[in-house]
């Protein structure tokens, strides 16, 4: 039972981080409203591995060796904000494109990346958020004692595999719906236009941030 408890904290914790709102997760909304569901997937398959490359990172002992050499997190912690400001023009861009030059197309605003162009962008995202190696750390260090089992390692990988497939999965398939669809639609360069001020805001906040 107190190993079940153990188990409810650490999953409760991933679901907290990992379902809060955040870059990956308006990114996954915004390419599932516009592109579709295929395109959320996709982009939430590269987030998900993204994450469980970490995940493996931190219970094997390598994210927190990385964390120790200050110079490898302000490597990511530069490449990462760059990424998000790169986002957030690109979000700019759409938000500033008249309704007009889109109204031609049927059903989306523009064409939809490759599902392999997308799986990138989603695995480049999240492997270059160094709070995404922190988060990991700290739940691997809330998870695992010093004596913990391979078994325990496996038990807590594969539930937050399965959350994880869930939650980056689940914003893919509810935002691609037809009423979010029609919503998107309805309110395009205003839901571009706060993407783009939250990623800019997140891209600089990273560049600018203590690690």
């Amino acid at each position: 039972m107190e190993n079940i408890n153990h188990l409810l904290v650490v999953f409760t914790a991933y679901v907290i981080a990992a379902g809060s709102p955040g870059p990956s997760n308006l990114r996954i909304m915004g390419v599932a409203m516009n592109h579709g569901r295929k395109a959320g997937l996709a982009l939430a398959a590269g987030v998900i591995t993204g994450s469980l490359i970490w995940g493996v990172s931190a219970a094997t002992g390598v994210s927190a060796l990385l964390a120790r050499y200050a110079e490898a997190l302000i490597v990511l912690k530069i490449f990462g904000g760059i990424y998000l400001l790169y986002l957030a023009v690109r979000a700019a861009r759409s938000a500033m494109t008249p309704d007009a030059a889109t109204s031609s197309m049927p059903a989306r605003t523009d064409t939809a990346p490759s599902s392999a162009t997308l799986y990138r962008q989603g695995l480049i995202m999240h492997l270059a958020n160094p709070k995404a190696v922190l988060a990991w750390i700290a739940l691997v260090t809330l998870g695992l004692g010093p004596d913990a089992s391979w078994r325990e390692v496996s038990t807590i990988l594969a539930g937050c595999a399965v959350l994880s497939v869930t939650i980056f999965g689940g914003y893919a398939l509810v935002f691609s719906t037809a009423p979010m669809v029609r919503v998107y639609r309805r309110a395009r360069r205003g839901i571009e236009g706060v993407l783009a001020a939250f990623f800019g805001f997140a891209g600089l906040r990273l560049l600018f941030s203590r690690v």
